[in-house]
């Protein structure tokens, strides 16, 4: 036992230097430390766009109620997740700042906090499922067999919420210290080990779709018990757990629902925005519904990159502003954005002729894909000036600044696009392009607002107090 608690205080202790020394190497290269932290998120996002294709292809080989019950738990699915993703994003951001102060003390205690949320969250949320979910399926239009089917999916699925919400929450803790590897290979491994299951459950046991809904919370059960292992017995993370000793700081809770409750609010906002879209494209036709859910699907494949991109630039920023070193800041800021605007362009020039080759390998009819390559080609128009919307409120919430995030969103999706559309649609009776032309327009709008906010804010805000990155012996020892 001694031999095991001396191994543990080992572990914590060089894992200490070792993101100390993180931190010193970041600020010495901070455009290979981008690099080096956006390219295993875009890794874990391309895994699990992966694993939802062919989770839906098992469903789909069940039967059309089973996919339709799918689609109706997709809203309290995204409802949840979107909620532990915003939170999570808070708690990375506030912890990369403490780190950057080379605060270790505080970097625990927040550590602490984020966990204590995550167990109230994921209870609130599994107790919520289990004596609600039934009537919020109701609500969402569920009924007769799908409606049977989709509780039968959703009461397993809220038992597993508690172990999908705390690895959230110790997925952000690692992106905040600067560990973006892990957190995406312990991912992929429950996505892997979720595909494996999948069959297994929903054909080899019979279980159908509710057999999906235990595949997915077995492995998330394992990667619970993954990021435990690693974090709590083997201390192998910067941050030490000491919840016997756990005091309340308002403090530092406010400080993460600051940051992360407007990305929750943005998730929930994106998704209505959807159903606001789908409500007037129903107006032309069924296959103008089709059409944008199709080569939406397009569309997430260019925003895949940016995100893990902008992921990575958020932990950089958190540290830097803990670090006091602005200049900093605003140089890795113009790379991240120039190399995003880059991407931009080069995808815009591939997708806009490239466009009814693409959308043909969802076999989609004659209207669906002329509809579909019209949607490509006009949102790409504005491809190489929405990473500037996205970078902008994703590095304001690094410096702890978590509004900006939600007004962009809320302009982009409610005041700008979703208005103008049924402007185009209802008032002028425009053809089904202008939807697309609407789109387009709400994301330049998106970018212009926010890269205004952070321009504002660096004008605010004082010169680095650190000029150079400080070098310690014992560090480069560690190192």
């Amino acid at each position: 036992m001694p031999q095991g608690k001396f191994t543990g205080v080992k572990f914590g202790a060089m894992n200490a230097a070792a993101a100390e020394s993180r931190l010193d190497q970041f600020r010495s290269d901070p455009r290979k430390a981008l690099w080096k932290l956006s390219l295993p998120v875009f890794g874990g996002m391309m895994i699990h766009t992966l694993y939802s294709v062919v989770d839906m292809v098992f469903v789909g080989r069940v039967g059309a109620d089973a996919v339709a019950a799918l689609a109706y738990n997709l809203p309290l699915v995204f409802f949840a997740y979107g909620t532990v993703m915003g939170l999570s994003s808070g708690v990375t951001a506030v912890l990369a700042q403490a780190i950057g102060g080379r605060d270790k003390s505080r970097a625990d205690n927040i550590a602490d906090h984020a966990l204590v949320l995550g167990v109230v969250l994921g209870g609130i949320l599994m107790v919520v499922g289990l004596l609600y979910g039934r009537p919020m399926l109701e609500m969402l239009g569920a009924t007769g067999a799908v409606n049977e089917l989709s509780w039968r999916y959703l009461q397993v699925v809220a038992i597993g919420l508690p172990f999908s919400v705390l690895s959230g929450f110790f997925r952000g803790i690692l992106t905040g210290e600067g560990d973006t590897v892990r957190p995406m290979t312990i991912l992929g491994v429950g996505m892997v080990l979720n595909i494996i299951l999948d069959p297994i459950f929903i054909f080899g046991l019979d279980q159908g779709v509710r057999g999906a809904a235990i595949a997915t919370t077995v492995s998330q059960a394992i990667v619970f018990v993954i990021f435990i292992y690693l974090i709590m017995i083997r201390r192998t993370s910067y941050v030490s757990f000491n919840l016997r000793a756990f005091k309340f700081s308002s403090i530092i809770m406010l400080s993460i629902f600051k940051i992360g409750l407007p990305a929750s609010f943005s998730f929930m906002v994106m998704a209505t925005g959807a159903a606001v879209y789908n409500k007037i494209l129903a107006s032309f036709s069924d296959h103008a519904v089709a059409a944008y859910q199709v080569a939406s699907r397009i569309e997430m494949v260019y925003f895949l990159p940016l995100i893990a991109l902008s992921t990575g630039c958020v932990t950089l920023v958190a540290m830097f502003h803990g670090a006091g070193a602005t200049d900093e800041i605003k140089k890795i800021v113009g790379y991240t954005m120039s190399r995003a605007v880059i991407y931009g362009l080069v995808f815009a020039a591939i997708i806009i002729p490239l466009a009814p080759l693409v959308l043909t390998i969802f076999k989609p009819n004659a209207e669906i894909l002329a509809y579909g390559v019209s949607y490509l080609r006009i949102n790409a128009l504005a491809f190489p000036i929405a990473p500037i919307g996205i970078i902008s409120a994703r590095v304001l919430q690094g410096m702890g600044k978590g509004l900006p995030f939600l007004v962009v969103t809320v302009l982009r999706v409610m005041a700008i696009g979703g208005p103008l559309a049924a402007y185009f649609t209802f008032v002028q009776h425009r053809p089904l392009e202008f939807v697309w032309i609407s789109m387009a327009v709400s994301m330049v709008g998106g970018a212009a607002v926010g890269v205004t906010w952070l321009l504002m804010t660096f004008r605010s805000m004082p010169s680095s107090l650190i000029a150079e990155p400080p070098i310690e012996p014992a560090m480069e020892g560690a190192s």
